[in-house]
């Protein structure tokens, strides 16, 4: 089949660009690390950052489009080095619209730690559901990073997982969504970790994350207007 871009297309170029500016903007990422990609709605084309391209450098016309296999379809760069990453994600869980991988520095350390982070503020209730999960160590460059996010978030309500001695890695319904999880995922491992100087954090019951959880996931922001009768 041959690839001709869209509108569509372009317009996740635009977008996937941006969002990496939100990864700087709040200490996410160092150098060229970490990574945005979103999939084309109603498709299976992933657009991503390119491999090593500095944050300052990048263009909507940088952007690399691939199908889930990872060939490259649009974009003269090679795609990051997380695409197959990303790309196992997509493939088993078609429902996501967004990926992003950080090494922000709290929620790496509890990765270097081999320790999820227990749900012990009522923020991560909110947006995790619970404890945000452990991911088991992999070697970057095939699937297996991949297999171990599907494997860890399948069955979890985090947005967000922490895998073993790397980083982090995020989805959402689309590529904001996917990069506010991993803002949130840095807010609250460093609160935690803040907490647990003073002394052991208090958990939360569970019926109160699943009230919690519920009320900000269907009830909090604002909600559309009632229709007249």
């Amino acid at each position: 089949m041959t690839y001709t871009s869209t509108p569509e297309v372009q317009e996740m170029k635009a977008r996937v660009c941006a969002l990496h500016a939100e990864l700087l903007r709040w200490g996410l990422v160092t150098w060229t690390s970490g990574n945005v990609s979103g999939r084309v709605p109603g498709t299976d084309l992933i657009v991503i950052k390119p491999s090593g391209v500095s944050y300052d450098d990048l263009t909507p016309e940088l952007m690399v489009v691939t199908d889930l296999d990872g060939k490259v379809l649009e974009g003269d760069l090679a795609p990051s080095s997380d695409a197959e990453s990303h790309n196992e994600v997509y493939r088993r869980m078609p429902e996501t619209g967004g990926v992003v991988h950080t090494h922000s520095p709290y929620a790496t350390a509890w990765a270097a730690r081999a320790e999820p982070i227990p749900c012990v503020l009522t923020a991560m209730a909110d947006e995790f559901g619970g404890e945000i999960p452990l991911g088991p160590f992999a070697l970057i460059g095939s699937d297996a990073i991949g297999k171990g996010i599907v494997e860890t978030l399948r069955g979890h309500r985090s947005p967000a997982v922490i895998m073993q001695n790397h980083g982090v890695f995020t989805i959402g319904k689309d590529p904001k969504s996917a990069v506010k999880a991993a803002v949130m995922t840095e807010d609250v491992a460093r609160t935690v970790h803040i907490s647990r100087q003073l002394g052991e954090p208090v958990p939360i019951p569970q019926a109160d994350i699943d009230r919690l959880y519920d009320r900000y996931q269907n009830v909090y922001g604002q909600q559309p207007a009632p229709k007249e009768q």
